[in-house]
C-alpha cells in the first residue's frame, strides 16, 4: 500500500467513526428528551415519596405539595411571585441582567413550570417557601432545573430549604435525570455557600470570565451518581 492510499483509508476509517458517534449521540438525546417527557407526564413526583411531603424539625412542622403552575391558587401563585420579587429583586438589580417584573412573572407563569411548595402547618397552611422548577433538557442533558428557591426570612436557618433541595434531588434522580442545576449570582455569596454546603459544584457550561467578558453569575449543578455519563464526543 502506498502513502496516500494509507492515508485514504485511515480518512474513511476517521469517518466512519465520526459517523457512528454522531448516531450514538443523537440516540443519546432521543433517549434523554424521552425521559423529560415522561417526567412531565407524571401528575405529582412527590406522591411515591409520602415521608418528604412532611418536615418537622427546628421548631417547624411544614407540609410540602408538588403542583403544576396550573394547578396553583391564584393566591398561592401571586405569594410566589411577590416573594421572588421581595427576595430577589436586590439582585437582579446588581446584576448585568437588571430586574424586569413582567419577564420574572411570564417565567414563573409558563406551562412547563412545577412549584414545590412548604406550608406551614403551625399557622394555618401559611406559605412559608417555594421552588420553581422544570423537567427540561440543558446542552443535550436530561435535567430538573432549579429556577428558584425562595423562603420568608422567618423560614430561613432552620433546614427548610436544605430539605426542599433533598426533595428536588429525590424527584430528579428518582425520574432518571441526569442532575439537578441552578444560577445563583456571585454577588450573593449567602447563596452560593447555602449551595456549597448542599453539595453543588461549579457545572461544565458555567461561562468562565475572560479579559474580553465577564459574568456575575454561576451554573452550579448536583449529578446523578447512580447514572453514568454517557455524553459522546464528536
Amino acid at each position: 500500500m502506498n502513502r496516500a492510499q494509507g492515508r485514504k483509508n485511515k480518512s474513511k476509517g476517521q469517518g466512519k467513526e465520526k459517523r457512528a458517534a454522531r448516531k450514538a449521540e443523537r440516540a443519546r438525546i432521543a433517549a434523554a428528551q424521552l425521559l423529560v417527557k415522561q417526567a412531565n407526564a407524571i401528575h405529582d413526583p412527590l406522591a411515591k415519596f409520602p415521608t418528604f411531603s412532611k418536615f418537622e424539625r427546628g421548631g417547624l412542622s411544614c407540609r410540602l405539595d408538588c403542583k403544576r403552575v396550573k394547578d396553583l391558587t391564584p393566591e398561592v401563585l401571586e405569594w410566589a411571585i411577590d416573594l421572588c420579587q421581595k427576595n430577589m429583586k436586590p439582585f437582579y438589580e446588581k446584576s448585568s441582567q437588571g430586574w424586569h417584573g413582567n419577564e420574572k412573572r411570564e417565567e414563573m407563569t409558563e406551562d412547563e413550570a412545577w412549584y414545590l411548595i412548604a406550608y406551614d402547618t403551625l399557622r394555618s397552611d401559611k406559605p412559608a417557601g417555594f421552588s420553581h422548577f422544570r423537567f427540561d433538557m440543558d446542552y443535550g442533558d436530561e435535567v430538573l432545573y432549579c429556577y428558584e428557591l425562595q423562603l420568608e426570612e422567618e423560614y430561613r436557618g432552620k433546614g427548610l430549604g436544605r430539605f426542599m433541595m433533598q426533595v428536588l434531588e429525590l424527584m430528579a434522580f428518582s425520574n432518571q435525570m441526569l442532575k439537578v442545576i441552578l444560577t445563583v449570582f456571585k454577588h450573593n455569596p449567602r447563596g452560593f455557600e447555602f449551595f456549597k454546603k448542599c453539595r453543588y459544584e461549579i457545572d461544565e457550561t458555567s461561562p468562565e470570565d475572560s479579559f474580553e467578558e465577564t459574568f456575575d453569575y454561576h451554573i452550579i449543578s448536583k449529578t446523578n451518581k447512580m447514572k453514568p455519563l454517557q455524553k459522546t464526543t464528536l
